[in-house]
């Protein structure tokens, strides 16, 4: 009988301490899941990022459901923390754009058509650029051209644009003659 007594008075930490018990087959779970999406095709830097993100993600529900069954109401950290991703926002760069590249990241992650060590060409309108894929991160596509430059393509246009996975490496551009001036003054 003490123990329900003790279990009725003191409910709430007994959820908060089953939902840390709780946390980690969450964690399992989700890389389950995250591994059945991605079939094993993912190099193992990629799979890490993502389950991170996942974790990430699990561990804030969790701490804002736990906030919550302990009676702390949301709408004061909401406007703090809405407040502060603002500012942030504004100072570095667009909240959508972040959100939008790790979503992007998802689903690059997941579809697996571009993977590391693809040749691409990006099409954007009437342009387009072609390399080799040397990294995918949370934020953006790192591409090799075959001249040597690299090329910083954000997620979310990545996955927005058409991409072409090719089958050969492009052709190397043709340097520019050095024996005519192109721009500046006559001598």
């Amino acid at each position: 009988m003490e123990l329900l007594d003790i279990l009725s008075t003191q409910y709430k930490l007994v959820v908060t301490v089953l939902a840390i018990v709780l946390f980690p087959l969450l964690r399992k779970f989700a890389k389950k899941l995250l591994e059945k999406a991605i079939k094993g095709t993912a190099d193992p830097h990629r799979k890490y990022r993502a389950e991170l993100l996942i974790n990430i993600i699990l561990a804030i529900i969790l701490l804002c459901l736990l906030l919550v069954f302990w009676g702390i109401e949301l709408r004061g950290l909401l406007v703090l923390g809405s407040s502060l991703f603002a500012m942030l926002g504004v100072a570095l760069f667009a909240a959508w754009s972040l959100l939008s590249n790790l979503t992007s990241f998802l689903l690059m992650l997941i579809q697996n058509d571009c993977r590391v060590g693809f040749w691409v060409r990006v099409i954007d309108g009437a342009n387009f650029i072609e390399g080799r894929i040397i990294e995918m991160g949370l934020m953006n596509v790192v591409l090799e051209h075959i001249d040597g430059h690299r090329v910083i393509y954000p997620n979310n246009i990545f996955v927005t644009r058409p991409v072409m996975v090719l089958k050969t490496p492009p052709k190397a551009t043709k340097p520019l003659t050095t024996g005519k001036r192109v721009l500046g003054p006559k001598k």
